[in-house]
């Protein structure tokens, strides 16, 4: 892999997302991926294979497909020239990493509950959650959105500059295709049980790490804003397998303990109700207050994993 990586694009990477977030007027890949899942879909359906087969051969295709596209174009703007090169290699890293966009959206839905305008609180939270809005008030609201800031967290930042920092723009990229078909097919419902099993079992796989070292970065986060370290790490350990899923669980807890809130519980997805575990069952509700702190501590928590990848591969490189 190319030093930039190690030393400049990361970083710039990072600080090109804080600057921009996800601007509407630029093309981004990740629409690209979610577009070519729409259109290959009912190709690979139509394989005559059990569609857990089918399922893998769909995913596995449009991961390596997106990891070799990627190479290639940094390893061709790399010969074109190394300023060419770290430039690609930044843009890719950039479009990967989604701190600033996680923020804004978690922030407009806190400044339609400060109106209030429970409707418009919704209509914002259905634009980031799976769940069914519709009867949320706002407790709900709340909990939806700090939860998809804690997940997040790992989903949108963590994992995204951990990849980079092991394998450059191209490993990044091919998380996000991981992420991207995890989100679209990996569900476990009527028409995705078989042929998304292994797209969710490949994104499990690819934040197993990621969300546990979330747990130590979020206690230190919360240690320096509001010296509670201790209970986020505490909460996160103790009850971080409270989920139905096998990562998402210690970002939550963490913030669960660091706020002293509930979170998780009972939700309807696809018009089913889908009985999760509540996190953090002995504390309170949470309030509105409590989206602008979970921005403050993921922004806080992005900028140590950061700090942390980059030294490591500083010291890689020159040791």
């Amino acid at each position: 892999m190319n030093d930039s990586i190690f030393l400049f694009a990361l970083p710039a990477a990072f600080v090109l997302d804080l600057i921009l977030g996800d601007p509407r007027f630029l093309p981004h890949p990740i629409r690209w991926m979610g577009n070519s899942i729409v259109y290959l879909e009912p190709q690979f359906r139509k394989l005559p294979i059990h569609p857990i087969r089918s399922g893998c051969l769909f995913s596995f295709f449009l991961i390596l497909s997106v990891f070799c596209i990627c190479s290639s174009l940094v390893a061709f703007s790399h010969w074109i020239h190394p300023v060419l090169g770290f430039l690609m290699e930044t843009i890719l890293v950039f479009y990967c990493i989604s701190a600033r966009s996680l923020r804004d959206a978690a922030m407009d839905v806190l400044k339609a509950l400060q109106k209030p305008d429970l409707e418009k609180a919704r209509f914002k939270t259905s634009m980031i959650v799976g769940r069914d809005v519709t009867n949320l008030g706002q407790s709900g609201i709340t909990r939806a959105a700090i939860e998809t800031v804690a997940e997040n967290l790992v989903d949108g930042v963590l994992s995204p500059i951990f990849f980079a920092a092991l394998g450059g723009a191209p490993l990044a990229m091919a998380y996000k295709m991981v992420n991207t078909l995890d989100s679209m097919i990996g569900y476990k419902n009527e028409t995705y049980i078989h042929f998304g099993k292994t797209s969710a079992r490949i994104d499990d796989l690819c934040n197993f790490f990621p969300a546990r070292i979330s747990i130590p970065i979020i206690a230190l986060s919360t240690q320096i804003l509001w010296k509670n370290g201790a209970s986020a790490f505490r909460t996160a350990v103790l009850e971080g397998e409270n989920h139905t899923s096998p990562n998402s669980g210690y970002p939550e807890a963490a913030f669960a303990g660091t706020f002293h809130i509930k979170l998780g519980g009972p939700n309807i997805y696809h018009g089913k109700l889908v009985s999760k575990p509540y996190i953090g069952i002995n504390f309170g509700e949470a309030i509105p207050e409590h989206i602008q702190k979970a921005c403050r501590l993921m922004m806080v928590s992005s900028c140590i994993c950061l700090l942390i990848f980059w030294l490591i591969t500083v010291l890689i490189h020159y040791c």
